[in-house]
């Protein structure tokens, strides 16, 4: 599997936070992952007995095949806004979310749980 790479999630970002700043968004912050499945948020999910839930803002990024090669999240605005932002990031740096893969019978919108 191949991961995002630098180069990419600096463009990723920019292209957020360029497009954050035409919306006239509230402050922004936004994180890359190359990873599918960030650790911190398992922990954080057990530490709590899954009592507090993750929220929008976050999607997989996909490559061409629909494989997943990392993450983003974007926080600040209200969680349309800051979904609409990390696929446009995702677009403008020419990689698919799950939605783009979803004819491709790839698994998308799961919530990932410890159980």
């Amino acid at each position: 599997m191949t991961a995002i790479t630098l180069a990419q999630a600096d463009r990723l970002i920019d292209a957020i936070l360029a497009r954050g700043a035409e919306l006239d968004c509230r402050p922004l912050s936004v994180k890359v992952r190359a990873e599918e499945k960030p650790i911190f948020m398992r922990y954080l999910l057990a530490a709590t007995d899954e009592q507090i839930f993750p929220e929008g803002g976050g999607l997989q990024i996909r490559d061409a095949a629909g494989e997943i090669i990392g993450a983003v999240g974007v926080t600040g605005d209200t969680e349309e806004r800051d979904e609409e932002l990390a696929a446009h990031g995702i677009h403008a740096i020419g990689l698919k979310t799950d939605e783009d893969c979803a004819a491709m019978g790839r698994r998308h919108g799961i919530r990932l749980t410890n159980r």
